[in-house]
């Protein structure tokens, strides 16, 4: 094996060898792209394939945007294909977004979120379909619960009899499900979500009531018993009618406080208390008003009113009048029978009397106005208090410095906020939270002190460090100032002593100078000899040649010695 292996990679190297540099890159070519087309090959072999999320396709263009944005809210991932057709990443993506879906009751009519794999064989009998059918939907929809993020486990058992010839000899079909929470989830406490699974339930199983599924957790308690959650639905109304009320009181309390606060600085101003109660309870009010008649409504262009209203408007109106004239009363009995006449009428008779009737019947109309209106929530009272505190001043002497009391601190007065600020604070809070006498509403602004110990500690602890560390400066830029003067002093002695002895120095030379030149000038007028350096005879050229300048150039001779002297 090893020498046929040798001799194939020799006949391999003498090919290779034997080939132009053409032929060699053309096969490098090919084995590039060949390398390149198994990539490219296991690369799109290995990328997920879409899962459908619904078995059918969307109709409606309502339906998808609402499930697409129900999926967008809760962050999962989908396609959208040709034919409104949603596809997800994966089948436990399609299982949880299925689960979410029916909770929200977004799935659409006729659509069977529940299509489970179809096997057919000819060997399998209807009692093996029906096994397999509640074998399937029972491994569905324990993968649906499962799938939904507060659910960590779930054992889901259903029950399918057997179809009745008649529908009263059917038994119904029953469902329990055993669910295990994930720790730190509300899924026992939640009802919404309690009622999402029994709904998955529901579209899984054919048939299936409310009143036949039983949800429990793992402890044996019943969790889909919305009859014995009254105390927990009104405890949970409790607390958002509360939430209610206070998001209304931080809003009142924020306004005002801000308003407050600008005015006499957040320091004097630092809390605001504001209680609302309210009644959250719903009202049916029906309301009945009569209200006069407008003939002529007011012109806006003219200053006054100039419009006309009368309290009703006559209808219809109906006048009658009748009159009588003649005997008073007369009965009489039968014929040879004394009258039936009463004593008192028998006074009346053969008198002449009249009578005259007049009756007048008007109709009239008002407006009326009848008013059904539901009142939830009203504000039934509110009360607010607030403090302002006044302001502390330092107190100062005739020299404008800052007195200090015998135990050593700043000695300050306390002035106390003036009543008709108080007044008008009072007026500002009542507009700002729509106060009502009527309901009876409380504002109270108060001018209290406030506990500043500690802040006046801070406070005389930092102006005395500032007063020592300006002492400290001052003293120290003194000392420098002096140290400077003395500086400047004894330079101005010490170049005053240096220039008197130079100038003592000069004169000196200068003197010896004289004496010198003078023995010599002597000695030369006796014609002896006198022996000179070198020198002393460059000096006394010098001399000679600045006493011939100066008498040629005395100007410039004196502006020498001017620069001189400044120098030094």
């Amino acid at each position: 094996m090893n020498e046929a292996i040798k001799k194939l990679l020799g006949e391999a190297k003498a090919l290779w060898s034997k080939w132009t540099l053409v032929q060699k890159l053309i096969l490098g070519g090919i084995v590039l792209a060949a390398i390149v087309a198994v990539f490219l090959l296991v690369r799109v072999s290995a990328e997920p394939t879409m899962v459908k999320l619904l078995g059918t396709p969307l109709k409606s263009d309502d339906e998808l945007r609402l499930i697409t944005s129900r999926l967008d809210s809760e962050g999962i991932a989908y396609q959208v294909a040709e034919g409104n057709q949603i596809l997800v990443k994966d089948d436990r993506t399609a299982l949880r977004a299925k689960g979410i879906l029916i909770r929200e009751d977004l799935i659409p009519k006729g659509t069977d979120p529940w299509a489970i794999f179809d096997v057919q064989r000819w060997t399998t009998t209807d009692f093996e379909r029906n096994v397999n059918l509640r074998r399937a939907v029972i491994g569905q929809v324990t993968r649906q619960i499962e799938a939904l993020d507060d659910v960590d486990k779930a054992t889901v058992t259903v029950v399918m009899p057997e179809r009745q010839l008649f529908q009263e000899d059917q038994e119904p079909v029953t469902a329990s499900v055993i669910l295990y929470a994930k720790p730190g989830s509300d899924l026992v406490q939640n009802r919404k979500k309690i009622e999402g699974v029994q709904k998955i339930l529901k579209f899984a199983v054919e048939g299936l009531k409310d009143d036949k599924i039983v949800i429990t957790d793992q402890n044996g308690i019943i969790l889909n018993d919305f009859t014995n959650l009254a105390d927990f639905d009104s405890l949970e109304k409790t607390k958002r009618e509360q939430k209610i009320i206070q998001e209304l009181e931080a809003k009142y309390r924020a306004q005002v406080l801000k308003a407050l606060q600008q005015i006499y600085t957040t320091d004097r101003v630092r809390d605001l208390n504001i209680k609302i109660d309210m009644d959250m309870s719903k009202k049916l009010v029906k309301t009945q008003e009569f209200f006069p008649v407008t003939i002529k409504p007011d012109n806006p262009r003219t200053p006054y009113d100039d419009s006309q209203i009368v309290a009703s408007v006559t209808r219809s109106k109906e006048e009658s009048e009748s009159s009588w004239q003649g005997t008073g009363f007369n009965p009489e009995g039968p014929a040879g029978a004394e009258g039936q006449t009463a004593p008192a009428y028998k006074d009346l008779q053969n008198m002449q009397g009249k009578y005259t009737e007049k009756k007048t019947k008007v109709n009239e109309e008002i407006n009326q106005r009848s008013i059904d209106e539901v009142r939830s929530p009203s504000i039934e009272r509110v009360t607010a208090s607030v403090n302002i505190d006044g302001e502390w001043k330092w107190k100062y002497d005739e020299k404008g410095r800052v007195k200090t009391t015998p135990q050593g601190g700043i000695d300050r007065e306390y002035v106390a906020v003036d009543p008709a600020e108080l007044k008008q604070a009072e007026a500002l809070i009542k507009d700002a939270v729509g106060y009502d006498r009527d309901r009876g509403d409380s504002v109270t602004v108060q001018n209290i002190r406030f506990d500043r110990a500690a802040q006046f500690k801070d406070e005389d602890l930092s102006y005395f460090r500032k007063q020592q560390t300006n002492q400290i400066i001052l003293y120290s830029l003194v000392g420098l100032a002096i140290l400077m003067v003395a500086f400047i002093v004894f330079r101005v002695v010490s170049r005053e002593l240096e220039r008197r002895r130079r100038i003592a120095e000069e004169k000196r030379a200068i003197e010896q100078s004289m004496l010198r030149e003078n023995a010599i000038r002597q000695a030369e007028e006796q014609n002896i000899e006198v022996s000179m350096s070198v020198e002393e005879r460059k000096r006394l050229e010098l001399q000679e040649h600045a006493i011939n300048m100066a008498k040629e150039h005395p100007e410039d001779v004196a502006q020498l010695i001017r620069t001189w002297l400044r120098e030094e």
